[in-house]
């Protein structure tokens, strides 16, 4: 015999309520009596109640559903936003649906198309496009979709924005590599969109602040992962003068940078410092346990729950924040150091 799922009249009729006031309770409407609500509440734990969100989302000619379109899930940054993301839009009835476009602008674009056609009630974009190829989104503002830019914005389009502080990320980053006596501090670059921009623009800030030289060529790299980090610090070490640290764009970057040091008989920290980002659950089983730059993956997703589910409960989009007078929102999260052996010269 099947489990019967529990019906809101089947909580009324043991309360003597009406179909109406029980809905109005599980919903967080306001306008019920506490006491009634406590009712309410402590009955439908008791009977095992669980709401039906396709009923719900029929009747109310509503998804209840956000998307994601996100770059990848290689790095731990986008898994742990999710997860933060997912814990507070479930409680709200919300549930999430993930795409990843593997870095590539065809996928992003099928894998948007896909979300739409979902009905998704916010969209929630990590987008792979360079930071000068905002113009893309223009024909979702037609569409009345809210939409959210998470960790990767465009310097051409204004949105709803929530990410880490990556200019703070390279100047903290750059300042602790000074603060151990480094003075020839290289940079393994990301790719060509706005996190790799910023964390460029924060590493040359904090060096231009301590008046030391920048070598063009000490700014090397490209791409965000630890092959591309590899190849680019043996380049790297062959300078004249090579480097005596370097910054990472992230901790994958700083695996590879790490690995052609040691294949290169050299030592870390004491011939070249390192500094990753990210601070990925693994940064600490590294052959030297790797200082990085946490980007607070749970408060960044955390925040852009917290608009997008406003944005979604509103119906807004960032054209009718414009049409109001009111710019969209941009929230920057402060990121916090993370000192471990690999950068540690000074005892």
């Amino acid at each position: 015999m099947g489990i019967v799922a529990v019906r809101l009249k089947d909580i009324a009729d043991e309360l003597q309520l009406s179909v109406v006031t029980v809905s109005k309770v599980l919903q967080n409407y306001r306008d019920v009596n506490a006491e009634t609500r406590r009712r309410v509440l402590e009955k439908a734990q008791e009977l095992g109640y669980r709401p039906n969100y396709v009923a719900r989302s029929l009747v109310m000619q509503r998804s209840a559903t956000i998307g994601m379109v996100l770059p990848h899930l290689r790095h731990t940054f986008f898994q742990e936003v999710y997860q933060a993301i997912a814990a507070k839009a479930s409680p709200k009835g919300y549930s999430l649906l993930i795409a990843i476009s593997q870095e590539d602008p065809d996928q992003e674009a099928r894998e948007i198309d896909h979300m739409i056609s979902r009905q998704v009630e916010g969209l929630i974009l990590a987008s792979t496009r360079p930071y000068t190829a905002g113009d893309f989104l223009e024909p979702l503002e037609k569409r009345n979709l809210p939409l959210l830019l998470l960790d990767r914005e465009f310097a051409n389009y204004d949105a709803h924005f929530v990410g880490t502080d990556d200019v703070e990320l390279g100047r903290f980053a750059t300042a602790h590599l000074i603060e151990q006596g480094c003075t020839r501090i290289a940079h393994l670059r990301g790719p060509d969109v706005s996190t790799a921009i910023a964390r460029v623009e924060g590493y040359r800030t904090e060096l231009a602040a301590h008046k030391l030289t920048r070598h063009p060529h000490y700014v090397a790299g490209g791409t965000g992962d630890d092959e591309a980090g590899y190849w680019a610090m043996k380049s790297l070490l062959k300078a004249k003068p090579p480097p005596d640290s370097v910054f990472c764009y992230n901790d994958p970057v700083a695996a590879g940078a790490m690995k052609a040091v040691l294949d290169s008989g050299l030592r870390v920290p004491q011939d070249v410092a390192i500094v990753g980002a990210g601070n990925m659950h693994y940064s600490d089983l590294f052959r030297v346990p790797l200082t990085t730059v946490d980007q607070r993956s749970a408060e960044v997703g955390a925040q852009a729950a917290d608009l997008i589910l406003d944005l979604a409960e509103r119906g807004s989009t960032t054209s009718a924040t414009h049409k109001r007078g009111r710019r969209p929102k941009r929230v920057l999260v402060k990121p916090t150091m993370v000192i471990r052996e690999s950068s540690r010269r000074k005892r």
